[in-house]
């Protein structure tokens, strides 16, 4: 299983702002060079809420369709993958009030459960969905401070 998180820093921002931003999934593939499409199938405050996602990966697509559940009052929303290309594929992400600022955090994991391939795959696939999240906050807060290793891939440049 392989785990990918990243962590963010959004100055002077409330946090159900930006709860309420994140969780805008159809906003996605104008955000992040990797998201082909998104669907939302239902969202919050729906009770039962899911969506569905294509990832460019290598030279062709990742897909999964998720359940999705929000917190607000948590700060978090948590997805689980119910049908798609990973083996499994869960995750959170948090949403803090940090003073005048907001942290947030994604952290997800996930196995192709394909044993002889992880070393190729899995790699790739972190790579990529850390981009992803990571471009979708730039887009939504121009503002935000990244931590950690993340290098944004120019969208010409994708060959993911």
């Amino acid at each position: 299983m392989r785990h990918v998180e990243l962590e963010a820093l959004i100055p002077s921002e409330q946090a159900r702002t930006v709860f309420d931003s994140v969780l805008r999934w159809e906003k996605y593939p104008d955000l992040a060079p990797h998201v082909k499409a998104t669907t939302v199938h239902a969202t919050y405050p729906a009770e039962n809420s899911s969506s569905s996602w294509e990832l460019h990966f290598r030279s062709g697509l990742l897909r999964w369709t998720e359940d999705d559940t929000f917190l607000p009052e948590l700060g978090e929303i948590r997805f689980e993958q119910s049908d798609g290309d990973f083996d499994s594929f869960s995750g959170t992400w948090s949403v803090t009030q940090a003073g005048e600022d907001v942290a947030v955090r994604f952290d997800a994991d996930f196995d192709f459960g394909i044993p002889s391939l992880e070393g190729i795959l899995d790699p790739i696939a972190e790579r990529v969905i850390k981009e992803t999240v990571a471009w979708a906050l730039t887009g939504l807060f121009p503002a935000v401070r990244l931590s950690g290793a993340v290098e944004l891939t120019e969208p010409a440049a994708l060959g993911a």
